[in-house]
């Protein structure tokens, strides 16, 4: 609650930015797995144009055609991430912990996100720190998808079997330190 009222001028002005430049809806809802598999709405600030009567959701880190002038500075400085306050007042998320996937991805590697799924999801976490611009590794890729699935997945599995197995209050509060440290200087200590 506090964190929501700390930064409720800056929630107002990206909504009213976002609402004023394309006049489409301020949120992105999108399903995620949580804790024990349970399926939650997932917050963020939109950052790309709405598609009308979308066909299929494509795989779309990396590509930047449908990214707003306004999506482009959140995304950068991950204040599109922000309503996930709300998330983690509502109790479906934490401040720290693995970052909750889509079904699609969760069913590509069940057995380990068995494991992962016993801690609630957070807002931030290791595997974020190490792949803080991963839409630039994916954007250079020929093959996105392929590339998230056999290189960036896993390893982001990796490191959140590894939270899961020595989480702590000094590794939460040392993970949100480097994190709001790889905020400002766009630099990670993980790599």
């Amino acid at each position: 609650m506090t964190g929501l009222l700390i930064t409720a001028p800056l929630l107002i002005f990206i909504a009213l930015a976002i609402k004023a430049e394309d006049g489409g809806p301020v949120l992105f809802r999108q399903e995620r797995i949580g804790r024990f598999g349970r399926r939650f709405i997932l917050l963020k600030f939109r950052s790309m144009s709405v598609v009308q009567n979308p066909v299929k959701q494509d795989f779309e880190p990396g590509n930047k055609s449908r990214i707003t002038k306004t999506g482009a500075i959140i995304r950068k400085t991950k204040l599109d991430e922000l309503p996930q306050l709300i998330n983690i007042l509502c109790g479906s998320m934490s401040f720290v912990g693995p970052r909750p996937e889509v079904e699609y991805w969760v069913a590509k590697y069940p057995d380990r996100w068995k494991l992962i799924h016993q801690v609630r999801p957070g807002l931030t976490d290791n595997a974020s720190l190490e792949f803080l611009n991963e839409e630039e590794i994916l954007a250079q890729s020929s093959d996105p998808e392929k590339e998230y699935e056999e290189i960036i997945l896993p390893r982001k599995l990796d490191l959140y079997e590894d939270y899961v197995k020595n989480n702590s209050f000094v590794t939460d509060i040392k993970i949100i330190f480097l994190t709001i440290y790889a905020l400002v200087t766009g630099k990670s200590f993980t790599k």
